[in-house]
């Protein structure tokens, strides 16, 4: 059974940072691609983030050079590096395993809320 928790969420001042964490088990997961996704009010949630088995990184524009994703194979965790956060990084941030275009492997989670006060 897959299980996975997103955590490390919270409240930060503009320009802090905070790490996420999405620890998964049930999965082979050392061979999958990963990526951190999120969901601001009104908005459609966007895949913000992405790592390929082979270490391979992509990031949207809005967050390069800001946040940083990596993952550790033995413990199952993908983790989001946020640096100089914005007001508008304000989302609730989700893991997952994309697919293909906007599909995604596993049913989304329950996610965490990041929220930057100005």
């Amino acid at each position: 059974q897959v299980q996975f928790v997103e955590s490390g969420g919270g409240l930060v001042q503009a320009g802090g940072s905070l790490r996420l964490s999405c620890a998964f088990s049930g999965i082979t997961f050392s061979s999958q691609p990963f990526g951190w996704y999120r969901q601001a009010p009104g908005k459609q949630r966007e895949l913000i983030a992405s790592i390929t088995s082979d270490l391979t990184t992509n990031y949207k524009d809005a967050v390069k050079g800001r946040f940083t994703i990596s993952r550790d194979n033995a413990k199952g965790t993908v983790y989001l590096q946020m640096s100089s956060l914005k007001p508008e990084d304000t989302a609730v941030y989700y893991c997952n395993a994309p697919v293909a275009a906007s599909l995604v492997r596993y049913t989304w989670g329950q996610g965490t809320q990041v929220t930057v006060s100005s």
